[in-house]
């Protein structure tokens, strides 16, 4: 590992065994999408706690792939985590009971999100464990997370690193090939991709985000406002909800 990634590496594991400690659980959980980022968050887990003390939890519906769950049984044995696979179908059957329920990509993409979030907690809360995310800055910035969904969790441990930086990561800390070469996706639809679905690839989300800071988020290319626009427009999830006493403390 070369001496930044491995720097920053550290440091990530040193946040990690430090909010574990503090919180007096006995163990982190995570959801396992077969992807880089609960790749690599997991395998820092493991690293900063002992993978004794970490739970991956794999959440499929009908349109999930096989080979994510392989991959994500496979990255758990390879760390020696525990694995565990739980179908939201069930649940999501049960939310189609309702009244009026109404079906479209968008509206059970998020639902499915959130179902995953309340089965980790669930599990958080029954085995006193802490729940990590794994969100990545890129993403966090764009707002491309569902409120209350994936974007929830105890700890973050790669909010800080952008896509990018997290595949270069997943590289030097050795997670397999196959996660770090498959197609972005959130799994939410049969032949859904991250990119596919924003719009632009990664390299120039990252790109666009950097010039972006470094420029005070004042646009320069067409690339560069499509990015500004998703930031601003989806600024509310990186925001606490308004309220009066927010307000209050402002004004004191």
């Amino acid at each position: 590992m070369t001496e930044g990634l491995g720097c920053r590496a550290g440091q990530i594991e040193q946040v990690i065994r430090y909010t574990y400690w503090l919180s007096g659980c006995q163990g982190i959980v995570i959801g396992m999408s077969g992807g880089v980022d609960s790749a690599v968050a997991a395998a820092f887990c493991c690293r900063a706690i002992g993978p004794e003390r970490v739970l991956g939890l794999f959440l499929p519906s009908s349109v999930s792939s096989p080979h994510d769950l392989q991959d994500a049984a496979a990255l758990c044995a390879k760390l020696g985590m525990e694995h565990r696979t739980i179908s939201i179908e069930p649940m999501l059957s049960a939310f189609r009971m309702m009244p009026d329920f109404t079906e479209s990509p968008y509206l059970l993409g998020n639902l499915m999100a959130r179902i995953r979030m309340g089965v980790i907690y669930y599990h958080a809360n029954r085995e006193h464990r802490l729940v990590c995310g794994a969100s990545n800055r890129s993403e966090y910035l764009l707002g491309y997370c569902t409120k209350f969904g994936d974007n929830a969790a105890d700890i973050q441990p790669i909010l800080h690193l952008y896509k990018t930086e997290v595949y270069d990561i997943a590289k030097e800390i050795g997670i397999p090939e196959p996660i770090i070469t498959k197609v972005p996706s959130a799994g939410l639809w049969a032949g859904q991709s991250d990119e596919g679905e924003i719009g632009l690839s990664y390299v120039e989300i990252d790109s666009s985000l950097k010039d972006l800071e470094a420029s005070g988020w004042r646009a320069a290319t067409p690339t560069q406002e499509r990015v500004l626009a998703l930031v601003h427009k989806n600024a509310h999830k990186r925001l606490p909800a308004p309220s009066l006493s927010a307000a209050f403390q402002r004004s004191e």
